[in-house]
């Protein structure tokens, strides 16, 4: 019953042939094994990413009345753009805001931001050096809601030469609706 060519070879070539088929066995196994638990990750990963996403969207669903009266908020009140010398005006206000708090401002600049679908931007870089509670209240004071201003980049840091002031860098924009508001 036994093939031919096993048959021929000797009992060392038996269990040596055994060893081999054995192993291949294991490897074929191992690969096969680890392609569908591979599978099986990749299968849980995706479930889970869907999941979350089913959820995020269960929550838009679940505010989207919030998110319409918001949308319609800001379209009532954001201001639009009418020259590019808006961005002074920012800069005035900036100015009045850090003198009500004793906040100085060094290197003001001004230009023109982005424009996106959403909004069409201005800026005012400025550099401030002051007390640290003047500047928190400079902070909180020129970022209100209605105002629609923007701290896009800010840098604070201890002043080096008196450990009792703070140095920062900002940039702020001020967010005008967009040329042709999108829906």
């Amino acid at each position: 019953m036994m093939p031919a060519w096993y048959e021929r070879l000797n009992p060392r070539e038996r269990v040596l042939s055994w060893i081999v088929a054995g192993s291949l066995f294991v490897v074929v196994n191992l690969l096969i094994l680890s392609w569908i638990f591979g599978a099986l990750g990749r299968a849980r990963s995706e479930l889970a990413t869907r999941k979350a996403t089913l959820a995020e969207q269960a929550l838009y669903m679940k505010e989207r009345d919030l998110w319409i009266k918001r949308d319609e908020w800001i379209r009532q009140h954001q201001p639009t753009l009418k020259n590019p010398a808006e961005a002074s005006a920012l800069l005035d206000q900036l100015k009045e805001v850090a003198g009500k708090h004793n906040v100085l401002i060094e290197n003001p600049a001004i230009g023109s931001g982005e424009t996106t679908p959403y909004h069409q931007a201005v800026f005012a870089s400025i550099e401030t050096k002051s007390a640290w509670p003047p500047l928190v209240h400079f902070l909180y004071d020129v970022q209100q809601p209605d105002a629609f201003l923007v701290f896009e980049n800010v840098n604070l840091a201890i002043d080096g030469s008196d450990p009792t002031m703070m140095r920062g860098r900002f940039k702020i924009a001020r967010w005008f609706a967009p040329a042709q508001k999108a829906k």
